[in-house]
């Protein structure tokens, strides 16, 4: 009896020690899509800026990694080329591309640089920000250079999936008077695969920066 007794009680506690992970799991689980959800909806209701349509001052081309030879990527060129055609359109007399050696050990600012002067844009009307690593710096440093320059409003130009972190990003920084915007490079020359998997990667991208907001 005294056995039985043991055995059944040995049962129960190993029963309540599963009870206690599958708890465990089910609340990491509603934990993780509580954070998606709310970067779903971040993504959705981002602030819109405030330099409204027309000239600005400046063009700002988010970086992205080059090919391994460091020959400009599909992606970098969709937005090379959109920023052309804003400066030819006279939305602004300046490009400031931004980007360091993030991914490899060409710099994003003298790849997109070199294409945009290929394009016929003269070197005059380019600066480059040539240090970030991510997007927080990307628009850290690029308001800092308007600041020091008195630059007043930009444009900043970018992938479509990639604008609303962007924006969720240029709203809790402090501008210090610099208007800014964001406009949508088309993806011409964008892998169909980088444009389908870009939306799923950047709502785990707003996650890790509404968490961590560095």
């Amino acid at each position: 009896m005294t056995r039985r007794k043991r055995a059944a009680g040995s049962g129960r506690r190993h029963s309540r020690g599963g009870n206690w992970g599958l708890r465990w799991v089910g609340g990491g689980a509603l934990i993780v899509a509580a954070v998606l959800g709310w970067a779903v909806l971040a993504r959705q209701f981002a602030p819109q800026g405030d330099a409204g349509a027309g000239h600005v001052d400046v063009l700002v081309v988010l970086g992205t990694p080059t090919n391994q030879d460091g020959d400009p990527s599909a992606a970098m060129l969709d937005r090379v080329n959109e920023a052309v055609a804003e400066y030819e359109r006279g939305v602004s007399s300046r490009i400031l591309f931004t980007g360091g050696a993030a991914h490899n050990r060409f710099v994003e600012a003298d790849a997109m640089a070199r294409a945009a002067e290929a394009d016929g844009v003269p070197q005059s009307a380019i600066y480059r920000e040539r240090a970030a690593q991510n997007t927080m710096q990307n628009l850290s440093y690029s308001l800092a250079l308007a600041q020091a320059k008195g630059w007043r409003s930009m444009e900043v130009i970018s992938s479509p999936a990639h604008l609303p972190r962007v924006r969720i990003m240029l709203a809790a920084f402090d501008a210090n008077g610099v208007r800014w915007r964001v406009h949508a490079a088309p993806e011409v020359d964008t892998p169909a695969y980088y444009r389908e998997l870009a939306p799923a990667v950047e709502v785990l991208k707003m996650a890790h920066f509404l968490l961590w907001p560095h």
